[in-house]
């Protein structure tokens, strides 16, 4: 049966290409003698008639992600098949057509992929080659009826047939697979994107209007993707089989919760099903064999580190941007107990059942996959066995789940935070009472609590009630206890949301905390733009308040050490010391930056971290905090993991820090080393001036710097001059250097040839004059072009 299958392969398709009316691409010819083929080789394989089915796709230039056949055996997804011209071969990792390799790049995800180009045929599985290539005795294009099959491709074809994924058997294996499987699905949104499909533009517009206003067509394929993987992980994980359809899948997990609303966007819009059946069909395939009983058995912490897997499997990139790292449970241990110790004690805030006790709320702002507050769970059931017996665990955990809140942002650990919060009250409770419910929110912490979304399309409701209800807690909800880490990343000028750029009526939070110019530091007030900054600006309002008088209340985070000692964050250690009456600093890098990876806390951060817990408890006077501090000894992790598990806040080894507002979180400076003049006495200026990214700003001389305003101010097209200008763009928006806030005063030319700029924590503010002999100073002129 191989031979005559492959001689009446070679007669049709020689036919095909050979005939007078023959029009389209070459691959177009072939495509009905391969289905023919496929057919012929599945009776040799004794399949039932039509249990075989290839379901063709047209031919799309742009339609990158999508294969040219998508192969069903009884009706289950085999895989797919890709069908190239005659003579491209069938090894993808050789094409030179860009459109070839950039389709390749993407469906090279793919767990059962055929390539072939009439002579030659190959098997892919995730990117890697499954046995080898066989190659048609004779050329496809001339053989005819002679053209012969090798004797290895009946198997090859047999192998992609009868393919059945196989069950990842732990927490990494899984992270890869559906890491390979959320990619294909971005991949795919995106295209789609680009295409302007309906079902997926429209849907990205109310995805914007309601939760990220700033989301590119990329971040919205992300975050759609991703919600829709972990949904289905999330199905799989209440064991809600995925062979029924997403529709059964998104009523089995709850229309009203915030992942199955998710799921809702596919199940509601068979045209967005359709245009992403690729990815949805492989994903549904590939995750439906997911026993989650197997995974992590014997492993208490194995989905500790899930997300991070995955996001290193998924877009390694992306985890760098979104400055995610997540903390040892050794960490949060240690962090939980000394909030919880500090509670307790009676001659702070005198709650004999600290985290437990019935009038204190605690909230992580960025809990990640939930590894904080699985911490605070077992940190209250442990008081509870110990306060009252086992049996007082059950209704203490029940209670405390009404006051223990996480907000997180993405949808990835958000689901991984669901799973395990639940799986932990599960092992806690023994099962999950009906109708139990976590307060968990998808929402942006750093965003506008008093903002309410008027128009709400019905798709996608729940996840607007979430960041509704998440509203009510940061507006209005007392909040006791701040805890967690934080994400990090630098130079985050516009991710601060409402901390960072206010509202109507309310100034932005983050004022409190920029320098007075009178301070000489602006210049170094560009690094309160980071966003561990802005949460713990939130963080402390929330707690403490801005008023007169500070609440009661805690915040406790693990973030990069930098506000410690730097110039530019006086006002916030000022404003700690205001609201708090006691700080502690304990620093968990004495070797520096850069420290040898086996002694990093964070071992994918080079940064200096350090926990810091700020207290108001009402034991000091307002306004004069007591700042102390301690370092973890050096060397390896896990030899700091030790010192923080014997560390407590009232023990010997803590050394008062300096008393004065803005002094460096640090050991006061003693002996001689106290009177030294600091480095910067011995100079006039030691800022660094405007800095405006730019080289071409700096004029070489008078001479030129005049010539080159002069014919600046003397455009009259504003268009024309800001191309000379060059401004700063963010977003495709004119940043904050715009050509206009130099110019736009009225400045007659003799005016501009004796003027510089002024900083004011990063931004241009009013000209102001200071001559060309003024010291370090750097001109703002149009470039050299002028």
């Amino acid at each position: 049966m191989l031979a005559q299958a492959a001689s009446r392969f070679g007669a049709a398709v020689k036919a095909k290409l050979s005939g007078h009316g023959a029009s389209g691409a070459p691959e177009d010819q072939v495509r009905a003698p391969l289905e023919r083929l496929v057919a012929d080789l599945a009776a040799a394989l004794l399949f039932p008639p039509g249990a075989v089915v290839l379901i063709g796709e047209s031919t799309v230039t742009e339609l990158r992600t999508r294969p040219d056949y998508a192969v069903t055996t009884s009706g289950a997804l085999a895989g797919f098949i890709e069908l190239k011209a005659p003579g491209k071969g069938a090894d993808p990792r050789r094409f030179r057509d860009p459109h070839d390799r950039a389709q390749w790049a993407k469906l090279q995800a793919l767990p059962n992929l055929l390539y072939t180009d009439g002579n030659a045929f190959s098997l892919w599985r995730g990117g890697r080659p499954y046995g080898t290539v066989q190659h048609m005795v004779g050329d496809v294009e001339t053989a005819g009826a002679a053209l012969a099959a090798p004797p290895g491709l009946l198997a090859l074809v047999a192998d992609f047939l009868r393919w059945d994924p196989v069950p990842p058997t732990s927490a990494l294996a899984l992270a890869e697979v559906a890491a390979g499987m959320c990619r294909l699905l971005r991949d795919e949104v995106a295209e789609q994107m680009h295409l302007r499909t309906p079902a997926l533009t429209g849907l990205a517009e109310d995805w914007r209007r309601l939760l990220f206003p700033d989301a590119t067509d990329g971040e919205f394929a992300d975050g759609y993707a991703q919600a829709v993987t972990f949904g289905l992980l999330m199905a799989r994980a209440q064991g809600i089989p995925l062979n029924a359809g997403l529709d059964g899948v998104s009523r089995a997990l709850g229309r009203s919760t915030v992942i199955g609303g998710a799921l809702r966007v596919l199940t509601d819009d068979a045209d967005g099903q359709d245009a992403l059946k690729t990815s949805l069909g492989t994903l549904v395939r590939v995750l439906g064999v997911v026993d989650w009983t197997l995974i992590g058995r014997g492993d208490p912490e194995a989905w500790l580190y899930f997300y991070e897997h995955f996001l290193e499997a998924y877009d390694n990139v992306l985890r760098r941007q979104t400055g995610s790292y997540y903390t040892p449970p050794e960490v949060v241990t240690a962090m939980v107990r000394l909030v919880d110790d500090l509670l307790r004690d009676p001659a702070r805030f005198a709650r004999p059942g600290g985290l437990a006790a019935p009038d204190v709320t605690l909230a992580d702002p960025a809990a990640g996959t939930g590894t904080f507050l699985l911490g605070v769970l077992r940190r209250i059931a442990q008081t509870a066995e110990a306060d009252g017996g086992a049996g007082t665990v059950p209704g203490v955990v029940q209670d405390a789940l009404r006051r223990v809140i996480g907000f997180e942002l993405q949808f990835g650990p958000f689901a991984v935070a669901q799973l395990r919060l639940m799986a932990e009250v599960a092992d806690l409770l023994g099962t999950v009472p009906a109708g139990t419910a976590l307060r968990l929110y998808v929402t942006d912490t750093l965003g506008n609590p008093d903002e309410e979304h008027e128009y709400i399309p019905q798709i996608l409701r729940p996840l607007a009630e979430s960041r509704r209800e998440a509203n009510k807690v940061k507006r209005a909800e007392p909040i006791t206890v701040v805890l967690g880490n934080p994400p990090y990343k630098e130079k985050a000028r516009g991710r601060g949301g409402w901390v960072e750029s206010g509202s109507a009526g309310t100034p932005a939070p983050l004022l409190r905390w920029m320098p007075p110019l009178e301070w000489g530091v602006g210049a170094h007030a560009k690094h309160l733009r980071n966003l561990y900054v802005y949460f713990w600006r939130w963080a402390t309002r929330k707690v403490f308040g801005d008023g007169p008088a500070p609440q009661q209340g805690i915040v406790c985070f693990i973030t990069v050490a930098g506000f410690l000692n730097g110039p530019g964050f006086q006002a916030m250690r000022a404003d700690l010391r205001r609201a708090a009456d006691e700080v502690w600093v304990i620093d968990c890098s004495p070797e520096g930056h850069q420290p040898a990876v086996a002694n990093r806390v964070f071992q994918g951060v080079q940064q200096p971290v350090c926990i810091v817990l700020a207290s108001r408890s009402g034991v000091a006077q307002e306004g004069v905090a007591r700042v102390r501090f301690r370092a973890l000894p050096g060397g390896r992790r896990e030899g700091k993991f030790a010192a923080l598990a014997g560390l407590s806040l009232d023990g010997a080894g803590w050394v008062d820090c300096a008393d004065g507002p803005r002094a460096p979180f640090l050991p006061a400076a003693s002996g001689s080393w106290a009177v030294y003049p600091g480095l910067e006495d011995f100079f006039d200026y030691n800022g660094s001036g405007v800095q405006p990214g730019r080289t071409w700003v700096i004029a070489p001389d008078r001479q030129t710097l005049d010539a080159r305003w002069v014919k600046l101010l003397a455009e009259r097209n504003m268009e024309e001059k800001e191309r000379l200008f060059h401004p700063h763009f963010r977003a495709n928006q004119l940043g904050d250097r715009h050509l206009n806030k130099v110019v736009s005063a009225g400045l007659a030319g003799h005016e501009a040839r004796s003027l510089s700029v002024g900083v004011d924590q990063g931004r241009l503010i009013t000209p102001v004059r200071y001559g060309y002999r003024s010291f370090n100073r750097q001109w703002i002129i149009p470039d050299n072009r002028l």
